[in-house]
């Protein structure tokens, strides 16, 4: 039974940027604390030491993690297999790579915003063989300031399209009507969330397929 939960956040966003969402755990039973981390100045590799050092002190069920806190938590969890996490949701994170990631590191000042970010965001992940059951949660609403830096192909929430969202090896995978910021405060992905959760699955959404 999945009982503690732990968030993470994206970049350029505090821990608190997770509240909404954590409460929303709560008010359903869940045990869910926040994982916070420089986005900035550690870059990804200090971030997965952290998370794994955080998992050996207090080890949670699960973990939900934003754009890029998806991507370190995958990454943390294929590196430390025995962490005991059964179930992962990521949230809009770019899992195959970002396109607008890519456009702001052609830029001199988006590259210095990206900071050590760039590569991770930039590529992605590879494809899921870790234990955790895996599932994402992407947006459709299209708006964001990341239309400014890449041309987004099909569906997308303003910074990142569907299609980066989708991994192999990760088969549960449900499209709600959010922005990317908006994904934490949906109530439509929230409720996706718990189900994945709870049953590792999803629930059919209007108008896209979940499974």
């Amino acid at each position: 039974m999945i009982r503690r939960v732990l968030l993470l956040h994206g970049l350029f966003n505090p821990a608190w940027w997770l509240a909404p969402l954590a409460g929303g755990l709560r008010a359903q039973g869940l045990e869910a604390d926040v994982f916070g981390y420089p986005t900035l100045a550690g870059g990804p590799e200090q971030a997965i030491v952290r998370l794994q050092a955080r998992l050996r002190a207090a080890p949670v069920d699960a973990i939900v993690g934003h754009s890029l806190g998806g991507l370190v938590a995958l990454e943390a969890l294929r590196r430390m297999p025995d962490a005991g996490v059964a179930r992962v949701v990521c949230l809009g994170s770019p899992l195959r790579g970002s396109a607008v990631a890519a456009g702001l590191a052609d830029r001199r000042w988006g590259a210095v915003l990206l900071g050590r970010n760039a590569a991770l965001l930039r590529a992605g992940v590879p494809a899921w063989e870790g234990v955790a059951a895996v599932g994402v949660v992407a947006g459709r609403t299209p708006r964001g300031v990341g239309r400014l830096f890449a041309e987004l192909d099909g569906e997308h929430d303003g910074t990142v399209a569907v299609a980066e969202t989708r991994l192999p090896g990760i088969a549960a995978h449900c499209v709600v009507a959010a922005s990317h910021t908006g994904l934490v405060a949906s109530t439509e992905a929230r409720r996706q969330v718990l189900r994945f959760l709870r049953e590792g699955r999803f629930e059919p959404a209007v108008g896209s397929p979940a499974v």
